[in-house]
């Protein structure tokens, strides 16, 4: 069967997902190509945008690939305040940015509960509900995600970062802190009260297979999800994880293989929003309009109060940008109109998909 053929597919099977993800030469340009129709055709070329608030690099986890990881001791551990954060939001929501995203390390306390909620209850009074908000705040419990929810967050992304339990022991410490299935689980609540659920994986790890990310990408479509943010491995060299590095795909491959999977998770699920993340940016400079063009649609700007951006590395070289976020976001809306999309200013750009989910 060629490429052409099993890309107009009903549906695509494990082997069919490895050998698109495998896609080199004229038929990456094929996928490239026919991801990019399905996407105009069902998302348009408007690209939404969510102001990203890194809000604190404090973890209580210790996952063996993240650079602010509980154990490490040379980070220079911060928390934006509440008023700061509220004055971000404030400058997102008049440059038109629809949404805005909290992400922080993973806390369980009533303290970090309270904060969000205040947080989220002004947002929403100061916007007159209008601003879109998404939070990345980890696992928590059921009650909290509630409360959040009924606070005004209507959209969370919780990364699965790999949808096979063994790979994700091998990512994190065998304790009851860092559970494959207690994640999982999270996800389901998550869906239950009614959010926007999204999640997302690595790219490019090691032990990762091309076969383990069909099986992510497979889970994401069997998970029903609306949203998802998925990027290249990064390493740090303060991380246990980092002694397997000369094991790696190059970055430029790492790179190849996150924009097909981008590619394809947007032509197996047409209308959720797909996200071009920062960790693309890493790796090449113009990657996530590279990714945007074939098939993502949401950028998230980061508009973290710039002194405390230098302390938020999950991985090695983060990009942190030395313009203001008003330079920021006048070339990215020149480098969105060179390749005829448009930024949808004002608008939440909620998820089509959980708007008006196709019949099954």
């Amino acid at each position: 069967m060629s490429v052409t053929t099993l890309l107009h597919k009903s549906q695509f099977s494990k082997p069919d997902i490895v050998r698109l993800l495998s896609a080199a030469g004229e038929n990456e340009k094929l996928l490239f190509d026919f991801s990019s129709e399905i996407k105009q055709v069902n998302v348009s070329n408007t690209v939404y945008l969510r102001g990203l608030i890194e809000l604190s690099n404090i973890c209580e986890k210790d996952c063996y690939y993240c650079g602010i990881r509980k154990s490490n001791e040379k980070v220079h551990r911060y928390t934006v305040s509440e008023e700061e954060t509220l004055e971000t939001i404030r400058y997102a929501y008049e440059k038109g940015y629809g949404s805005v995203a909290i992400q922080s390390g993973e806390v369980q306390s009533k303290a970090f509960t309270e904060k969000i909620n205040r947080i989220l209850r002004k947002a929403m009074e100061m916007s007159n509900g209008e601003l879109g908000i998404t939070l990345s705040c980890g696992e928590q419990t059921e009650e909290t995600y509630r409360r959040w929810f009924e606070s005004g967050a209507k959209r969370y992304l919780l990364r699965i970062e790999t949808s096979s339990p063994e790979l994700y022991r091998k990512l994190h410490p065998e304790d009851k802190k860092h559970c494959f299935e207690k994640r999982l689980e999270a996800l389901k609540t998550l869906k239950s009260i009614g959010y926007q659920t999204g999640t997302g994986v690595m790219i490019g790890l090691p032990f990762q297979t091309v076969e383990d990310l069909a099986d992510d990408l497979l889970f994401m479509r069997d998970f029903d999800i609306v949203m998802c943010g998925m990027g290249s491995y990064i390493e740090h060299h303060e991380t246990p994880l980092y002694r397997y590095h000369d094991q790696l795909l190059s970055l430029n491959e790492r790179l190849e293989m996150s924009l097909k999977m981008v590619a394809v998770l947007r032509i197996m699920m047409p209308d959720i929003n797909i996200a071009a993340t920062t960790a693309l940016q890493t790796i090449e400079k113009n990657a996530r309009i590279k990714a945007i063009k074939i098939g993502a649609n949401v950028l998230m700007p980061n508009i973290t109060p710039h002194r405390y951006r230098d302390d938020y590395f999950l991985y090695e070289n983060k990009p942190v940008s030395t313009q203001s976020d008003e330079d920021d976001l006048e070339n990215l809306d020149k480098s969105l109109q060179a390749i005829g999309h448009r930024i949808g200013y004002g608008v939440q750009g909620n998820s089509l998909h959980f708007i008006s989910p196709p019949t099954r």
